[in-house]
């Protein structure tokens, strides 16, 4: 990919303007630099090899070249979506796996709070981070990265979850930039719906182990307990929904989601 075919591929779509790097540290930062400056909402930041990509939790996510999508959108939030701010990531999420539908047939879940898994192993991995001026947001970087090649798969030994490429599912290969056009096609569908019951109909439907038992590990003290539960929803406001043992109901806000492999 260059910047002159990311543009002519992607001109029909509202993003103003493109970086494309052949080799960076992170799309994030460099989208998070922008946006201090005049940067027009919809900017995006592509590279081909990322050094120091970020996940959650201060995550490493590399990006070797050629075998993965990496890219930040710069959004500058309306106030409506200002009070959503937790639900882009779902977003990026919702738009991720419709376009794995789309183009491939591919029935891919969203593993909450975050990433995007086909057959129960991660494909694609998500990270949002707002940008602040004092009190007031300035805008709202959105970082995606999507395994395409098998080469972008790290070995078994240094994943923390089980992980996949779209390459890999399909048994042959994908042209990227095109992928990356429907990806963000289905970005740019959803985002008037952030928020509203359709989105969360979508969002629910997607869900992975919607029913099952989980652990989530809310914690990262000696004395936080993880919590356990039936996934039974989402919250208006983004929170994971488990059913007790007991028959509560908890809402988890952050964490990272295991499948229970001994259920209750």
């Amino acid at each position: 990919m260059d910047e002159y075919s990311l543009q002519t591929i992607l001109a029909d779509l509202p993003i103003p303007a493109i970086q494309h790097f052949k080799i960076t540290g992170s799309t994030n930062d460099i989208a998070m630099a922008w946006c201090e400056t005049n940067a027009a909402d919809g900017s995006l930041v592509v590279a081909d090899t990322q050094t120091s990509g970020r996940g959650r939790l201060g995550r490493r996510w590399i990006t070797e070249e050629g075998s993965a999508l990496a890219f930040s959108l710069l959004l500058r939030p309306t106030p409506a979506e200002t009070r959503h701010l937790g639900l882009f990531s779902a977003l990026a999420g919702l738009a991720v796996s419709q376009a794995l539908k789309n183009d491939f047939d591919l029935d891919a879940e969203i593993k909450w709070p975050n990433d995007v898994l086909l057959k129960r192993r991660k494909v694609c991995g998500i990270l949002t981070e707002a940008v602040w001026r004092g009190s007031l947001l300035s805008g709202l970087i959105v970082g995606i990265g999507i395994n395409i090649a098998p080469s972008s798969v790290p070995p078994d030994k240094e994943l923390l979850f089980p992980a996949t490429s779209i390459e890999q599912e399909l048994g042959n290969s994908v042209e990227m930039s095109q992928f990356l056009h429907s990806v963000l096609t289905s970005f740019f569908v959803w985002r008037p719906h952030l928020g509203d019951s359709v989105f969360f109909q979508a969002w629910e439907k997607h869900l992975a182990f919607f029913g099952e038992w989980v652990q989530v590990k809310t914690g990262f003290a000696a004395n936080q307990e993880d919590s356990i539960g039936q996934i039974i929803g989402i919250s208006s406001k983004g929170n994971l929904r488990l059913r007790s043992a007991s028959g509560e109901e908890l809402q988890v806000t952050v964490g990272d989601v295991h499948l229970r492999l001994v259920h209750e």
